[in-house]
């Protein structure tokens, strides 16, 4: 990969790592919701008037639409404004490489490798690290509650599920599968939103909304979602995946950093250790492959 590559990949890390701050922010002035109502709102449009609609069916842009987009993030959303941390909600949430593992298993009768296994074992190990430390006196003191925990899981298993419909679709433009796919998630977003939230506190929301939040939707909509999934699409079109992939092990790391520098979180050190592990769990998942091969070869 060439430098000029290379920072464009690490750009992107930066964006996404540092999205889960951003989602922080946005949720202190706008409830999780109406939030992604308007982030997925901002991203279709005027997006779709310059951005040709993917060529598959729409069966299948419906399926990504309420996976990726609307499950993934309602649940997110939900996890991290009832009490996930923003550093472990990026982290907790890679756990959707091990579902997407488990669902192409029983879906797609995916072969599963020793390296898989071990890696989600690992990881297992160190999410329920994570899960414990959470639930102890110590780890309340970091914010993390159980339900946050529990729903972050739950957007790891809808980005999992949307890995499996990308799978079946097949090779598509990502970019126009994004945007179009984010023209499905603003109705439900809005229903839910008005159901759960209240039309007075839309109203209040939307009436008092502030440059922090203001700011926080345009990240998550043109930074986050536009602008990172150009970028990588463009790398994963020039570079064989397995050059591009491994570095989205960096956004949990990223996203760590900055929610402690920027939000002052502090984690306790069962929740480190924790972490660490989840992420030697990823590391065998994804360089196992290359272990092996290694070894079949020496």
């Amino acid at each position: 990969m060439s430098p000029k590559d290379l920072l464009l990949a690490l750009t992107v890390v930066l964006v996404w790592g540092v999205n889960f701050v951003i989602i922080k922010v946005g949720l202190h002035g706008v409830p999780p919701m109406l939030l992604g109502a308007l982030r997925f709102a901002l991203v279709a449009f005027p997006a779709i008037l310059f951005v040709p609609r993917p060529k598959i069916a729409l069966k299948w842009l419906l399926a990504y639409g309420i996976t990726i987009s609307f499950g993934q993030f309602a649940f997110l959303f939900s996890a991290m404004y009832v009490g996930m941390p923003a550093g472990l909600a990026s982290l907790v949430l890679q756990s959707q490489a091990f579902f997407t593992l488990t669902i192409a298993a029983a879906v797609l009768r995916e072969p599963v490798r020793w390296f898989h296994l071990g890696g989600m074992a690992v990881a297992a190990c160190g999410l329920a690290m994570i899960g414990m430390a959470g639930m102890s006196n110590a780890g309340a003191a970091t914010g993390m509650t159980t339900a946050g925990f529990l729903l972050t899981l739950c957007a790891a298993f809808s980005w999992a599920s949307g890995n499996i419909v990308t799978k079946r679709i097949g090779p598509v433009n990502v970019v126009s599968l994004v945007v179009w796919a984010a023209l499905i998630p603003p109705v439900p977003f809005f229903l839910l939103s008005y159901w759960m939230e209240g039309p007075q506190q839309i109203a209040h929301s939307l009436a008092n909304i502030g440059g922090a939040s203001i700011g926080a939707i345009v990240y998550l909509a043109f930074g986050a979602t536009v602008f990172g999934y150009s970028l990588w699409s463009r790398l994963l079109a020039r570079y064989a995946a397995s050059q591009v992939a491994p570095l989205t092990l960096l956004v949990p790391v990223v996203g760590l950093v900055s929610a402690t520098l920027l939000l002052g979180e502090r984690l306790v050190p069962a929740q480190w250790l924790g972490g660490a592990v989840v992420m030697a769990g990823l590391l065998l998942n994804v360089f196992g492959g290359r272990l092996a091969a290694r070894r079949a070869l020496a």
